[in-house]
This record gives structure tokens, C-alpha cells and sequence, in this order.
């Protein structure tokens, strides 16, 4: 079991603020300048798009399979919740190995743990020796597992791409596509297979990925700055303290990363709990699976658009992009027809799909590659971190104020945090890496 992984990210420590491009992390992929799909790029996006199209299987196999065993929606959201907290707990010190080991290595092992626990999970349910206890752990192993990837993400796009901004937004298009895809072919197989089944496709997805990395061609890590080849490695203590000085110097990084914990608090969180309770009751639940497409859809575009506009300022682009972000929560929370709805989560979803391009080119070419891994695993953490409180506060605050007011509020919130973000000079004035694309 594991779930989707978030969806979040060279100046020196006394420079990090600056608005003057550093050279690109890392060696450069070999091949024509502005080549996209090398046979390297190609291998890595079939490795991310397959892995994306399991995770988006999972919740609908997840809470069928429980469902049909005898357990409840607390069952469904613990054996996620167990997942979550893995990941988020583990995900910094994933940074510190990817940056110390092969990061390749890494990656793929995770995914064949995954294969691992995912055959196990099919197992447990094609058998109906279903015991929660046993789905926990296995969520758990997956949590730690995709800690120990999900860092190499950000290091591994420019190292297999010289076009880095086109590389992030044809990754996110084809995420967005998984997950809009995902779920109608996970209805599917449990109708036909049951959902030990789906656990089964989900294994191979990871089996797939793993191939798929294992058959780059990436060039060797280079020593860092100040280092020589075989010269010894700090402490892992060291490692992530220097990790985070590295992150904490960078205002512009660690502004973006406390004004987004606000937004997964008072708009993402709240979100996918209360828009559910909104619009199924009322329109059921074939409405709320085309609201969801829509989202998808416009993340898709989103993504699509990243990949032809290139602007000097990225993450005051971003930004901007981010006030449409309120569409969505705003629909729902007005009870607006579906057409109306899905306008408004297509809208949605294409801010944020332009907003994520933007923000992962900016972390994986303003950051140098010997620190690159820790510094998007301390992005990764904090990016998550508010997410579990946003979800467990929507109920009450639903009951204390009323779904729909909150969901207005989470509308509103956006476009505070789209101000927010235009407001701090470090993110509206950080400039594009020249050589980017």
C-alpha cells in the first residue's frame, strides 16, 4: 500500500537570497542542446507516469477491499494516515542518503521494495486474510520507502534533460493524466478482479519503474564544492544540518515552503473531505468523479502551458498563475451547477499545474547538486506537513461554521496566499537560471 506521492522542490549560503543566476546543478546530460526526449528523458518519464498511474489506483482498491472485509471509512483514512506520516517523517533523511549514495540505486530499491509489499498486500486480499494491522505495516514500509526515493526526484530531471523547465511540465502532464486515468482503471479491475487484483497492477507498476531506472545512462555525482574524490563523508548528523542551513539560507525557498504549510491548512486540506460531503449527497457520486476529471484535466493543461511559457521571474509567474486557484473551492462552496463546478476545478488544477512547473524548475536549477536531495526533502517535509491538519480540522470546523462556509474561506485563502507569495521580494524577484531550456 502507498499513496500518491506529493504532489512538492547555485546560490552560495550567503547569497542564497540573490536575484543572480547560478550555473546549473550537477553534470549536464549529453545530447543536442534543447533536446527533450533523449532516450535517458524518455525512460524516466515512463518510470514516473506508470508509478503515478498505481498510486492512483490505490485509494479506490484501498477502500473497496476494506470496505468489502468489515472495516470502516476510520480504517480507510488510518492505512492512509500511517503512509503519510512514514513518508513525512522519513523523507529528510532520504535526502541525506541520496546525496551520500547512488542516488539510481536508491530509487530503484525502493521500488522493488514496493513491488515487494504491494505483491504481499494482492496476496493478503486475493486470499481474504485481510488483517488491518498487517495493512498498516505494509503502508508503513511504503512510507519510508517512498521517503527514500521521492528526494532523487528533484536531482534526477536535470541530470537526464538539459531543458529542465519542458522536462518538469511534460512529468506533470503526464502525473495529472495517471491520476485523472487512475481511478476509472482501478473501478475497473475490482469489478472484474477484485481489489487484491488491483494491488497486484500496482506491483508491477512499480516492477516497471524500477526497469526503467535501472536502464539509465546518467552521468557519475561529482564531488561538491570543497570536496575531493574519496575524501570522507561528514556524520549523517552533519549532513542534516547542513541541509537545512543550506534550505534556511534561501529565503525565497523556505518563505514559499510557510506560506504554502497556510494554504494546505485552510484550502487543500480541507478540500477533498468537505467538497466530497458537498457535492454527493447532492448530486452524487458520479458528479463529484467528473469535478475530480476536470481537475485533473486542467493540471493537466496546466502543465502543458508550463512547457511553452518561459518567464524570467518563474515564481512571480507561478504566483500569479496561483489566484486562479481559488475557482475550485469557491464552485463548491457556492454550490454552483456542475458545469460551473468543473469550470471551476479545471481552472484550479491549471494554476496549480503551471505553479508546480514553475516551483520544481526553480528549486532543481537555483540549488547546486551536491545538497540538491536534502534541500528538496526539507521542501517535500514541509510541504506536507500542514496536510494531515488541514483534513483533521474540516470537520469541525464544518460543524462550528458550515461546510460551505469553509470552503469559501479555503477560496478566499488562495488568493491571501497568491498575495502572500508577490509579496516577498526574494520569490517575486528570484530570477530563471540562464541556460534553463
Amino acid at each position: 500500500m502507498t499513496a500518491a506521492s506529493p504532489s512538492p522542490p547555485s546560490p552560495s549560503a550567503s547569497s542564497a537570497s540573490s536575484a543572480s543566476p547560478p550555473s546549473l546543478p550537477g553534470p549536464v546530460p549529453s545530447g543536442p542542446p534543447g533536446r527533450l526526449w533523449s532516450r535517458d528523458f524518455l525512460l524516466f518519464f515512463t518510470a514516473r507516469a506508470v508509478a503515478k498511474l498505481g498510486d492512483a489506483m490505490l485509494p479506490i482498491a484501498l477502500s473497496a477491499g476494506l470496505l468489502q472485509h468489515g472495516h470502516g471509512p476510520g480504517a480507510i483514512g488510518g492505512a492512509l494516515a500511517v503512509f503519510t506520516v512514514c513518508f513525512a517523517g522519513f523523507v529528510v533523511f532520504g535526502g541525506v542518503f541520496c546525496d551520500r549514495f547512488d542516488t539510481r540505486a536508491l530509487m530503484v530499491g525502493s521500488d522493488l521494495v514496493r513491488v515487494g509489499t504491494q505483491g504481499l498486500a494482492s496476496m493478503l486480499f486475493l486470499t481474504e486474510h485481510v488483517v488491518l494491522w498487517q495493512i498498516c505495516v505494509i503502508g508503513a514500509v511504503n512510507g519510508i520507502a517512498a521517503g527514500l526515493f521521492q528526494p532523487g526526484v528533484a536531482s534526477t530531471i536535470p541530470r537526464v534533460a538539459r531543458d529542465i523547465q519542458a522536462a518538469n511540465g511534460a512529468v506533470r502532464t503526464a502525473e495529472s493524466m495517471a491520476m485523472l486515468a487512475g481511478p476509472a482503471l482501478a473501478g475497473l479491475l475490482v469489478a472484474v478482479a477484485s481489489a487484491g487484483g488491483v494491488f497486484a497492477a500496482h506491483a508491477a507498476t512499480y516492477a516497471l519503474s524500477a526497469l526503467c531506472l535501472a536502464l539509465l545512462r546518467m552521468p557519475r555525482d561529482v564531488p561538491g564544492p570543497g570536496e575531493t574524490a574519496g575524501e570522507a563523508r561528514s556524520s549523517y548528523r552533519a549532513d542534516l544540518v547542513e541541509g537545512w542551513r543550506e534550505f534556511r539560507a534561501r529565503t525565497w525557498m523556505w518563505g514559499v515552503i510557510v506560506i504554502w504549510m497556510v494554504y494546505m491548512i485552510t484550502t487543500t486540506g480541507p478540500l477533498v473531505p468537505l467538497g466530497a460531503s458537498e457535492i454527493i449527497p447532492s448530486l452524487g457520486a458520479g458528479a463529484y468523479g467528473l469535478v475530480n476529471s476536470a481537475l485533473g484535466a486542467g493540471t493537466a493543461l496546466g502543465g502543458l502551458l508550463a512547457m511553452r511559457i518561459r518567464p524570467l521571474h518563474q515564481l512571480r509567474a507561478g504566483s500569479v498563475a496561483m489566484f486562479g486557484a481559488c475557482f475550485f473551492p469557491a464552485a463548491v462552496g457556492a454550490h454552483l451547477p456542475l458545469p460551473l463546478m468543473m469550470s471551476g476545478a479545471a481552472l484550479s488544477g491549471a494554476a496549480m499545474g503551471f505553479w508546480g512547473v514553475m516551483w520544481a524548475t526553480s528549486v532543481q536549477t537555483q540549488v547546486p547538486g551536491p545538497v540538491l536531495n536534502r534541500i528538496h526533502a526539507y521542501e517535500v517535509a514541509g510541504s506536507l506537513s500542514m496536510l494531515p491538519a488541514g483534513q483533521a480540522l474540516a470537520g469541525p470546523a464544518a460543524q462550528l461554521l458550515g461546510a460551505r462556509t469553509v470552503l469559501l474561506l479555503g477560496g478566499a485563502m488562495a488568493l491571501v496566499v497568491s498575495a502572500a507569495l508577490l509579496s516577498v521580494p526574494a520569490i517575486r524577484n528570484l530570477r530563471r537560471v540562464t541556460g534553463d531550456g
